[in-house]
């Protein structure tokens, strides 16, 4: 674990729990913070939403603790002036680190608003975004990238890179695939160390990290400042002290027992009763339920059982008591 400077902020970590959508509320940040990570996102949130308030301050979006601490927002939007309100508005309500520019969402309603990965084919539009929340908002920009969009091209990502450090990004986020493969397909580390060697700001890359070992690939391969764990954090929230052991010793720690993990599941559970009040609480905590048990002996049987749970009476009575 080493010290990263953003901006004009001293990050006493380099492994970050990523921003996802759907994913990283207060419960899943909290159980990741238990078992290692020591610097987390809110989920990804799209500027609209809180301009229109689809999303208010008091939503379970916003919810924190003072524990939750150190923290970093990301923000989806395809237009400056838009995203800059969004911003303010983030800003009146939470304190953050530094706040994220999302240009690597490759998910197709994204892609129709003209947001996420389709700023990567408009570059001057995201430069123009990058400058406008940089000069008018007194905390880091950040941005976050993929290598391409329909296919990698290090000439381009360099380029693009390269001007979002010259518009105001105090660091960058890299996926390591393009718009069109989405989450499958081989990561391009090389094109990831062509960012790094090509800027001055810290560079942090993300993409494959489900194990230690896959973590120090990316660091080793690509010379970046830092790593951002994303999937590989659902449901393995011991990820992070293990990407720390490794690198620090060399030493993989041994797998969790099942007991270990129904522990961790059981407390990221009472989390979302304590925090959380979604629609469909029992689809919720069925859906982190799943997470943790898919390594399981038999797992798809314990995966079946826990999905023909009728009521958040029976989940809480079989899997937390």
């Amino acid at each position: 674990m080493q010290m990263v400077k953003i901006g004009s902020q001293n990050i006493d970590a380099n492994i970050f729990l990523a921003p996802m959508s759907g994913c990283t509320d207060l419960p899943c940040r909290l159980i990741s913070r238990d078992y290692g990570a020591k610097f987390c996102f809110y989920e990804m949130i799209d500027a609209h939403s809180l301009i229109y308030k689809s999303v208010k301050g008091d939503s379970e979006y916003f919810k924190t603790t003072h524990n939750d601490w150190p923290i970093a927002g990301q923000l989806l939007g395809a237009d400056e002036e838009t995203m800059l309100k969004a911003a303010k508005i983030f800003l009146s309500l939470r304190k953050l680190s530094f706040l994220d520019i999302n240009a690597a969402c490759p998910v197709k309603k994204v892609i129709k608003k003209k947001a996420g990965a389709t700023l990567l084919k408009n570059p001057t539009q995201l430069n123009k975004i990058i400058k406008t929340l940089a000069t008018k908002l007194d905390l880091p920009i950040t941005v976050k990238l993929r290598i391409g969009y329909t296919k990698a091209d290090n000439k381009e990502i360099v380029k693009i890179a390269k001007d979002c450090q010259k518009h105001g990004a105090s660091a960058i986020f890299i996926h390591g695939r393009t718009q069109k493969q989405g989450y499958s397909g081989e990561v391009n580390y090389q094109a990831i160390a062509a960012v790094k060697e090509a800027v001055n700001i810290p560079v942090f890359g993300s993409g494959n990290i489900f194990t230690p070992e896959l973590a120090k690939k990316m660091l080793d391969e690509t010379g970046c400042d830092g790593i951002m764990v994303a999937r590989g954090a659902l449901g393995n929230p011991w990820i992070f002290r293990g990407i720390e052991q490794y690198l620090q010793t060399g030493t993989v720690l041994p797998a969790p027992s099942r007991e270990e993990r129904l522990k961790a599941m059981r407390i990221h559970l009472n989390y979302i009763l304590q925090y959380k009040h979604p629609k469909n609480m029992i689809g919720f905590l069925r859906k982190i339920a799943i997470w943790y048990t898919k390594s399981f002996p038999n797992a798809s049987k314990m995966r079946q059982e826990i999905g023909e749970m009728k009521s958040v009476e029976e989940l809480i009575t079989t899997l937390i008591r």
